[in-house]
């Protein structure tokens, strides 16, 4: 894509995407050209639409990856291209909002103690224990942690907000044991292999999944597992749900409430108002 490439990351920069959604995008972009061999710029809705069908048709590529080509391919048309018409009938598919894998806090500890490195540990126990998705994570500057004030700051979150959320003192801990260790390299709390840059999402996968198999989980384990089991086990004990939506750095209340469940145990603590007939709790119903 060559210069047209340059000018889509550059949208997105200006628009104030995620580093990650940007990368996505672009990525989707690509393969859209390359499918076809062609420039964007001599095709339409036809070549789109013969593309997300090979991705449904021969590719077997979930709604969810397929519509983040969707959304990919309109940002390119809508935006860098200023061809909004060619994309205006493309339908969004509809991804099904299934419940998440959920750890219990007992699978968190045992996936932990199977980290066998120290730096990857203090990763996963940092995105677990203050909710981050993993390109926060792995984006956290060495003064993003402030340990005077117990909190972290979030520079790069969705839609590239900055947001603080608490530091928990385990984490401080392992932080700490981990700087002792590594001595890691200025900016970067967790840098990755290449100089200069930080750690980067795949990594930090790999060394979960083998974390996952060691300790014998059989849930699919994924980083934003972890982020969704935080957001479940706050709403367990009894953290309100608009606190949540503020450590997770939700937008919307209805985003929150899509990534966390009511587990059977807050339903079972839940009464039946049949329960409060006849009691003194009944004035409460009239």
């Amino acid at each position: 894509m060559g210069k047209l490439r340059d000018q889509m990351i550059e949208d997105l920069q200006l628009r104030n995407y995620a580093r990650v959604t940007c990368k996505e995008y672009v990525r989707c972009a690509r393969a859209f050209v390359a499918y076809h061999r062609r420039p964007p710029q001599e095709m339409g809705e036809l070549e789109i639409r013969q593309f997300l069908m090979h991705l449904f048709e021969q590719k077997k590529a979930s709604p969810a990856t397929r519509k983040m080509h969707v959304a990919g391919i309109k940002f390119l048309y809508e935006v860098v291209l200023r061809r909004p018409e060619v994309v205006a009938a493309i339908p969004w598919p509809k991804v099904p909002q299934g419940l998440p894998e959920i750890l219990s806090g007992s699978e968190v500890m045992s996936l932990l103690e199977a980290v066998d490195s120290t730096k990857h540990r203090a990763i996963i126990m940092t995105a677990y224990g203050a909710g981050l998705r993993i390109g926060e994570v792995c984006s956290l500057h060495v003064d993003d942690i402030d340990s005077q004030r117990m909190m972290i700051r979030v520079r790069h979150g969705k839609g590239d907000q900055t947001r603080y959320v608490p530091l928990p003192e385990r984490v401080l801990f392992l932080l700490r044991r981990y700087w002792i260790i590594e001595r890691p390299n200025k900016p970067w709390l967790f840098p990755g292999q290449q100089r200069g840059c930080p750690i980067s999402d795949q990594t930090v996968r790999h060394h979960l999944s083998v974390a996952v198999k060691k300790a014998g989980l059989t849930k699919r384990v994924t980083p934003h597992c972890l982020r969704h089991s935080f957001a479940t086990h706050l709403l367990e004990l009894g953290v309100d749900v608009r606190v949540i939506q503020m450590l997770l750095g939700h937008r919307s209340i209805r985003t929150t409430v899509r990534y966390t469940r009511m587990t059977s145990r807050l339903l079972a603590k839940t009464k039946s108002p049949v329960d409060v007939l006849g009691t003194p709790k009944q004035k409460m119903i009239g």
